[in-house]
This record gives C-alpha cells, structure tokens and sequence, in this order.
C-alpha cells in the first residue's frame, strides 16, 4: 500500500467547505494582500510552505497538522460519530469547535444588519425632513 502525499490546497478547501466559509471570508482573515482569486490559487496548490500552511490554520481555527493530514473519509467518520455519540465528550469538544467559529460569524453579521438598517432609517428620517423642509417654502 503507498502513502498518498497530502494535497494541502484541496485540504484546505474541504476544511473551509465544512466551516461553509467562503473564499472571500478567508482571505479578508489572511489579510488585505489576500483575494478570493489568490484563494482558489492557494487551493490548487499541492504543497504550501509551512509559514503559510500556519497562517491559513488559524484563519481557520486549526492546526497545521490538521491540514496536513486531513482524510476525508476519517472527516465523515468523526462527523457520523458526533452524530451517533451525542453526549460523548470527545465528540462534543469536537462538535463545539466546529460550531463556535459560524456562530461567532453569524452574531456579528447580526449585528452589522442591526447597524446597516439603523444607518437607513437614519438617512430616510434625513430626507423626508428635507422633503418636508422644501414643501413647506
């Protein structure tokens, strides 16, 4: 039996998939020298060098090795067994690091909805007082 040599690019681009975090979200976490095309060439890669290979795990809240020498068969198995195992704790530290990072994402875009509609009503209160203002000379 040969060892398959680990693509890290398509391991990165699983382990992002099952986060469901887009490319445009990681690279925003990598920073502003980093896009959403710069992305999908990072995820073509084969082997990425180990600075970057670190720096893209905890974009994405695990470790280098967890890159490394992610399986998918073995993602689908831990998956079943959180599944199977509810009130295992392994299987529940596993499930709360997978949860932790999407619901964190998801409060702060309800919080930047909450923003966004307040800066609207905002704006609109700001013209009808103009509109108003214009009527009424």
């Amino acid at each position: 039996m040969t060892d398959k040599k680990p693509h890290h690019g398509r391991n990165i681009k699983r382990i992002r998939e099952i986060q469901g975090i887009k490319q445009e979200a990681l690279a925003i976490e990598l920073g502003e020298d980093w896009n959403q095309k710069k992305i999908s060439l990072l995820e073509g890669k084969e082997e990425i060098d180990r600075e970057l290979l670190g720096q893209v795990a905890q974009a994405l809240h695990v470790t280098p090795e967890a890159i490394e020498n992610f399986d998918e068969q073995s993602a689908v198995n831990i998956i079943n067994n959180i599944h199977d195992n509810q009130f295992d704790n392994t299987s529940v530290g596993m499930v709360y690091h997978q949860i932790i990072n999407p619901m964190e994402r998801w409060l702060e875009a309800l919080e930047e909805n909450k923003r966004l509609y307040e800066q609207l009503l905002k704006e609109k209160d700001e013209k009808i007082a103009l509109l108003e203002k214009l009527l009424n000379k």
